[in-house]
């Protein structure tokens, strides 16, 4: 009997269910009767044939609309890197082993890196029974081939908004302060861009915003803050927390003690810039400082997700899984959009060798001359990704989420 597999992988989003929740709707609709498991953890569940059956935990559309609500990655995730021959090929053994014919693996860079490897290992063996797809997914909206990627609508939606709550928490003082606001993004800034939509309602917002597309320079940072504070007591700033100076070293890095720790893949555990210019802002103007970090706030706050996100989210879910069932392999879902206004997408695949090991940063023409703050093109294409509310069960005054395993 041939069945399904699905999995997540990376950092966990407010959006990466709602994908689940599309592969299997697809799947119910092409076979009722489909088995559908669930990898725990990502690729490393597949390695450790760690199972579940999700027709046991979903039986229905309204666990499908819970799943599309709860937050993080319901399956697990990891973050584990392909290295070797030798573990493509233990892949395929256990999917044979486990009658596993569709594999979906939903993520980010890294994920779709693994579906390139796997599935074109699948071609170059000659397996022509195992049909491997990708689903997006990152709030760094960073991959290729998609015009963005499921989790970044809702998490630019979060940062906006809090990003005007703090503005709104700044302004009732008048004693001269700084508030640092790091977000995420190591070497794409479109998260960070997100802050300016803080001001679409007629708040000020933040008053500079730095992406690490473009060097960092202290001393022109300290003299901005400066003026600011010439005309007005608080300055808001909103940094990426990759920001980097004209050497490309990290800003996080002026503050480390020791060098950079690194994950599996060989990324630097880059956070801390805002912690590092508080001090710096500290003995250079002598004001009140604050730093903020976002952190894992900014990607799991289904609360106030994105109903744009979770339906795009879902729709990418369902292509997915309608491709692999349908015999294709080696390829991404992705969004074209078709319209600005009114907003419209059209869902497509793009081959998993245009986008693996890429990446998509800001372009350089929507940040401004001066280095420290978006144009209105960038504003243009974020806007209509944060729009739509979802409809959130609450149970005893918080919201209910579901627990696959």
């Amino acid at each position: 009997m041939a069945r399904l597999l699905v999995a997540q992988s990376g950092g966990p989003t407010a959006a990466i269910n709602a994908t689940v929740a599309g592969v299997i709707q697809a799947a119910w609709t092409y076979d009722r009767n489909l088995q559908i498991l669930g990898a725990v953890n990502g690729i490393q569940g597949v390695f450790e044939e760690h199972f579940i059956d999700i027709n046991e935990k979903i039986r229905n559309a309204a666990d499908l609309a819970l799943l599309c609500h709860t937050p993080s990655a319901a399956l697990g995730s990891c973050r584990l890197k392909i290295k070797k021959r030798e573990q493509l090929e233990q892949i395929v053994s256990i999917l044979r082993k486990h009658e596993i014919k569709y594999f979906i693996y939903i993520g980010g860079n890294d994920s779709m890196d693994t579906v390139y490897q796997l599935s074109k290992y699948c071609e170059e063996q000659g397996i022509k029974d195992l049909f491997v797809m990708g689903a997006p997914k990152t709030i760094d909206n960073d991959l290729i081939g998609t015009d963005h990627c499921p989790g970044f609508g809702s998490a630019a939606k979060y940062i906006a908004t809090s990003v005007a709550e703090v503005e709104r928490d700044a302004f009732a003082y008048t004693v001269q302060a700084v508030t640092i606001i790091e977000i995420m993004g190591r070497n794409a800034g479109w998260l960070t861009a997100a802050s300016a939509l803080a001001r679409i309602n007629g708040g000020a917002g933040p008053d500079l915003i730095y992406l690490c597309e473009v060097p960092f320079e202290i001393e022109e940072f300290l003299s901005q803050i400066r003026m600011i504070h010439k005309r007005k007591p608080n300055v808001i700033v909103a940094i990426s927390e990759g920001i980097k100076d004209r050497d490309g070293k990290y800003i996080s890095e002026y503050g480390a003690a020791q060098g950079m720790p690194v994950d599996s893949f060989g990324h630097a555990a880059i956070a801390g810039s805002a912690k590092y210019l508080e001090n710096v802002v500290k003995e250079q103007i002598g004001c009140k400082v604050r730093s903020l970090e976002l952190s894992l706030l900014q990607r799991c706050a289904a609360h106030i997700a994105s109903g744009n996100d979770i339906s795009e989210s879902r729709m990418l879910g369902m292509k997915a899984c309608q491709c692999a069932l349908d015999g294709m392999s080696g390829r991404m879902a992705s969004l074209t959009r078709t319209c600005n206004d009114p907003y419209s997408v059209a869902y497509d695949t793009v081959d998993l060798s245009q986008v693996a090991n890429l990446e998509k940063k800001v372009p350089l023409e929507w940040i401004t001359a001066d280095g420290h703050d978006v144009t209105q093109e960038m504003i243009d294409y974020l806007l209509p990704l944060i729009q739509g509310v979802t409809p959130i069960q609450y149970e005893n005054g918080v919201p209910k989420h579901i627990v696959l395993y």
